[in-house]
């Protein structure tokens, strides 16, 4: 296609680079970036109350436009701003040691997913035996060297370090790799402007 074929000849001096889709789900979740009805549920998907979440526990508050005199969930945002979300979106880092330890147990090398994933996983207390929240997208990244993921934790287990367990499965069985809750984004480069 000569389209194609000028584009990435003029733009190769510049570092351009084609990606493809599953790329792209990997810069989204380093960049900490929310992807509707795999991250959250828009209210009017939500088939109950509790798929549904409010800008401020997405992190999503500074896009409410507060100096405005009234708007449709003014008071239930004041309120919530007042008392604090209950729910917190934030990342997990998977700790490699204890990730890789998992696979050693039975005999086997750490397997990373080849691509992204995007489906609820729960994530527990340190001590593995309470649900704290659950995991939305995560997988490798190849940039970080890190694997990852963005997930929903109760408030008052969002706060960045704190030590929660996350469910992997090793050969066919259910674990708990120790994770870590990381402030998003996990990647955020500088940006350069001409």
């Amino acid at each position: 296609m000569p389209l194609w074929d000028a584009i990435v000849e003029t733009g190769t001096p510049y570092g351009i680079t084609p990606a493809g889709m599953l790329a792209l789900d990997v810069a989204r979740i380093e960049a900490g970036l929310l992807l509707i009805e795999v991250d959250y549920f828009s209210s009017r998907h939500a088939l109950i109350e509790a798929q549904k979440s409010s800008p401020l526990e997405l992190g999503l508050g500074w896009t409410v436009a507060t100096d405005k005199e009234r708007y449709n969930g003014q008071a239930a945002l004041d309120a919530e701003r007042t008392r604090g979300p209950a729910w917190q979106f934030t990342g997990l880092t998977v700790d490699w040691d204890s990730l890789e330890q998992l696979y050693a147990d039975v005999g086997l090398p750490p397997r990373l997913p080849s691509q992204a994933w995007r489906t609820s996983v729960p994530i527990y207390d340190p001590g593995g035996r309470t649900q704290l929240g659950y995991a939305t997208s995560g997988g490798w990244s190849p940039l970080l060297k890190r694997y990852m993921a963005l997930a929903h934790l109760g408030a008052e287990h969002a706060k960045p370090g704190t030590e929660v367990r996350m469910e992997v499965t090793v050969e066919h069985r259910r674990k708990q790799a120790k994770a870590h809750v990381t402030p998003l984004p996990f990647f955020n480069p500088e940006r350069k402007r001409a």
